[in-house]
């Protein structure tokens, strides 16, 4: 019998034959990437998890570490909690910075000796969550008597901005600082300059990032088109620095880079890391020989952290930023500062000190997916399957009224649950349009909501945008006989909860 043409592949060694010669059905194609994750995933555990040959894999890493004694002499420090807290620091060091990526990420400049990201880091005590905690750089802080590590003098308590600690006590300063303010003490302190993030980066062979809108920053050179990309370092050292692409400043960089975050839990989750050990191993020399860390840190807590991890999904982490009380608190001498909202702040903070989980349970997914799938004809799975995406306003805040534009009985009320089921606040009351002969679905909106528009678009895809000035926040949808779907949409910050936390899953590219 004459076989199926196949293109011509490089000769491979003789496979031995396989158990299914008996006349079992032949496996699909889509299955092999499923058995070739699961084989990686038990050579990675053997490897990581055997105590003799992962110390073998990671032997010799920790002589690359530079040293920093952040807790020495610290007294009167918070009582331990349950699990492991991480504090990151990234500085805006540029002393390793070659001449070429000075020019080409805009990195020249006098550097301030000071903290550029702080974030509380949160590993449960089961390791099986990891929570994100980012705090502004220009929080309200009281800093506690010190001597200045730059010119010796002794200060007595006074109020700075939060980056400043760095400036003026270094590591030691800036772990008494965050103390002081959380009540969470600090078990291990690791600071990242300019130069080890881009190298780490590049270790671990870029990470994805999708936006939703255009990201423009001429300070940085940041310079994104909507879309996916995948950042090398540099690019990506211009992604979680930029404060000047839109109206946010420093909240939205902080929410960027707890995006970032994210991206690469799901990049060394997803098998391009803790599944190959040899690239595990890459990517823990790169990032033990350039970062500075706390004596007790090396490679011993890097191959319990790929353990702790193998079992991490993008949802096994989440993300949060204190809660602000007053986004421009004037200080005399210091300028505007960001002050906490004390009473939610502190109830973010027990919660991390209790090892509890700072995201709300999510409410059950088949509702929403059945309500969809009814309204276009599909599945509750199916629904449930599709990729939702990723737009520029949540959907929450956008008002719509629908009109049916045909002679189709029951469209307008189709389009609205559809509309509803992907998170639109409709009116839930549809009409008959003007005209009953309405062939492309129109989207007539006041050119002052011109981004909810765009959002109701990527929507109803293959939609017609019509400006119609004065007609208010309300954004129209006329149905059309094109009118086949709606297409889910989430939007880039699904801010959600007590603490606007964030999960992983919700905010990479992808479901």
């Amino acid at each position: 019998m004459p076989q199926p043409h196949r293109p011509t592949r490089p000769a491979r060694p003789p496979q031995p034959q396989r158990a299914r010669r008996g006349g079992g059905p032949a496996r699909r194609r889509g299955d092999r990437p499923r058995w070739g994750v699961r084989l990686a995933a038990g050579l990675a555990v053997a490897v990581l998890g055997s105590g003799a040959i992962g110390h073998a894999v990671m032997t010799g890493l920790d002589t690359g570490i530079e040293r920093v004694d952040p807790f020495k002499d610290m007294k009167n420090r918070p009582q331990a909690g349950h699990g492991l807290n991480f504090l990151l620091v990234g500085t805006d060091g540029r002393d390793k910075i070659t001449r070429q990526d000075r020019r080409e990420y805009r990195l020249g400049g006098a550097p301030c000796h000071c903290t550029d990201t702080v974030m509380l880091v949160h590993l449960s005590a089961n390791r099986q969550r990891a929570s994100v905690v980012s705090l502004p750089r220009d929080s309200y802080a009281e800093l506690p008597a010190h001597r200045d590590e730059s010119s010796g003098k002794q200060h007595g308590p006074h109020a700075v901005k939060l980056n400043a600690a760095y400036a003026e006590g270094g590591p030691q300063l800036t772990v008494r600082t965050v103390e002081n303010l959380t009540r969470v003490k600090i078990d291990h302190y690791l600071e990242v300059d300019f130069s080890s993030f881009m190298k780490t980066v590049d270790a671990m062979g870029g990470v994805e990032i999708c936006t939703a809108k255009a990201l423009h920053d001429k300070n940085t050179g940041l310079d994104l088109l909507p879309g996916t990309h995948r950042l090398s370092g540099g690019q990506a050292l211009q992604y979680v620095r930029s404060r000047h692409v839109d109206g946010a400043a420093d909240l939205g960089r902080m929410q960027r880079q707890q995006r970032f975050v994210a991206a690469l839990v799901k990049q060394a989750t997803g098998g391009g890391v803790l599944l190959n050990p040899v690239k595990f191993k890459e990517v823990s020399s790169t990032l033990l020989g350039s970062v500075r860390a706390d004596r007790g840190f090396g490679s011993e807590q890097m191959l319990a952290l790929g353990q702790a991890m193998r079992d991490f999904t993008p949802a096994s982490s989440e993300f949060a930023s204190v809660p602000i009380g007053n986004p421009s608190y004037p200080v005399k001498g210091i300028g505007s500062t960001v002050k906490w909202d004390e009473p939610k702040a502190a109830k973010l903070f027990e919660a991390l000190r209790q090892d509890r989980p700072l995201a709300a349970p999510s409410a059950p997914g088949p509702v929403r997916g059945q309500a969809q799938a009814q309204a276009q004809g599909q599945s509750g799975l199916r629904a449930q399957q599709q990729p939702a995406v990723r737009v520029d306003v949540p959907p929450q805040q956008i008002r719509v009224q629908v009109e049916n534009g045909t002679r189709i009985d029951g469209l307008g009320g189709r389009v609205d649950t559809a509309l509803r089921a992907t998170g639109f606040d409709t009116t839930r009351a549809p009409v008959g349009g003007a005209s009953r002969n309405v062939k492309r679905t129109v989207i007539a909106y006041d050119p002052r909501w011109d981004r909810s528009a765009r959002t109701v678009s990527t929507a109803l895809p293959g939609s017609e945008l019509r400006a119609v000035a004065g007609q208010g926040r309300t954004v129209l949808v006329i149905a059309g006989t094109d009118y086949r779907k709606v297409v889910p949409v989430r939007p880039e910050d699904p801010y959600q909860g007590q603490f606007g936390v964030v999960t992983g899953d919700q905010v990479i590219c992808g479901k």
